[in-house]
């Protein structure tokens, strides 16, 4: 590293910092705006807030970074252009890979810091965030509603095609972690029903690696010609390696944005298990946050060229065409994911092919420029 690789980063660091912390900033104000009346009328107390912006903020992180990195060598870069340090360098004849060297570096390290904030810290944040929120809300409807309909959510259904079973909940408490009105039917190879079992509620027992059923009946049906027999009461039904998971079937009908790393593998295992179709656009979202590693070396190769385009060009201007290519980003971004759903293009290919267009067009710029 010599003496220009040191002030070019002393240059830099300052002000992608600075701009990282007044975007936070300004995030931690839109935070307060969109959820600080909804946690005050939740009952939250002055530790529940601090608790939740502390878990809330790392979850914005993995999207400030791009923009930040954006910003801050747009400002930089074009300062030392309008400074003739880059003319006199080039002049010298070093190169303007070697000029960006230091760029380049520190971009690569910015992947993989993405890759553990998509990987680690930005699922964490999702699901503390919402499991504070749902605590608070449990807490509150504690006092007013009869412990059964705390948290409850209504008409669940789950279909595990790879065990044959297939469930259905009048409602699921999440605060009691029971289900009530709860069926489940299990169906042989070609999808008819062998068995029922209706229950007043049922509950996962994670310690005995089953499910519990109480006050309800069992019934059974002939193979062959799918006619009930005599139903059987019981008290109470135990079902050992029954192993669904209630988490799993709640998050079913979620939007993928909702969702966290995490909970989009389980939930895509889970319908390729099955066939489900839905499993497009949960696909598209994970390996869309595993294609977003390559943002802060996009965002590099779009800046550079805007940044050292020439002295007398308004920084302005290489802000507005960056801009305009992250639109055009967005655009490669939604029509891939209109592709996938239709069934026109594989998901891995969708959730890359953004990235990839934007990294072709970055390329060009920067081959151009030399």
């Amino acid at each position: 590293m010599n003496t220009y690789d040191r002030h070019l980063l002393r240059e830099w660091l300052q002000i992608l910092g600075l701009v990282l912390v007044a975007m936070m900033g300004l995030l931690l104000m839109q935070v307060l705006y969109d959820d600080f009346r909804n946690l005050n009328d939740l009952g939250a107390r002055r530790a529940d807030f601090g608790v939740y912006f502390f878990v809330t903020l790392p979850g914005f992180l993995a999207l400030v970074l791009p923009v930040a990195l954006l910003i801050s060598l747009l400002f930089v870069l074009g300062k030392l252009h309008r400074a003739n340090e880059f003319t006199a360098l080039r002049a010298a004849g070093v190169s303007l890979l070697r000029i960006t060297a230091p760029v380049w570096v520190v971009g690569a390290v910015t992947c993989g810091l993405t890759l553990y904030l998509n990987a680690s810290v930005v699922p964490w944040s999702v699901e503390e965030s919402r499991a504070l929120r749902e605590s608070l809300q449990y807490r509150q409807q504690a006092k007013s509603m009869p412990e059964d309909r705390v948290g409850a959510v209504y008409s669940v259904g789950f279909d595990n095609r790879a065990a044959g079973r297939m469930w259905f909940f009048n409602r699921y408490s999440q605060f009691t972690k029971k289900g009530y009105g709860v069926t489940v039917s299990e169906l042989d190879a070609r999808r008819h029903e062998q068995r029922r079992i209706i229950a007043a509620e049922a509950w996962h027992d994670p310690v005995r690696q089953g499910w519990v059923f109480r006050e309800g009946r069992e019934l059974l049906f002939e193979p062959g010609t799918g006619e009930m027999v005599e139903p059987r009461a019981f008290a109470e039904l135990f079902q050992r390696d029954w192993n669904e998971e209630p988490k799993l079937m709640l998050i079913m009908d979620r939007k993928a944005g909702d969702l966290s790393f995490f909970e989009l593998r389980r939930l895509i295992s889970h319908f390729k298990e099955t066939g489900n179709l839905k499993v497009v656009p949960y696909e598209v979202r994970y390996f869309g946050l595993i294609a977003d590693t390559l943002g802060p070396l996009l965002v590099i190769a779009l800046a550079v060229p805007f940044a050292v385009s020439g002295v007398r060009v308004n920084p302005a201007v290489g802000v507005s065409k960056s801009i305009g290519l992250f639109f055009l980003y967005y655009i490669f971004m939604n029509l891939a994911t209109s592709l996938a759903t239709k069934g026109l293009m594989d998901p891995v290919y969708a959730a890359w092919f953004p990235n990839l267009g934007m990294g072709a067009i970055g390329l060009w710029l920067f081959v151009r420029l030399r």
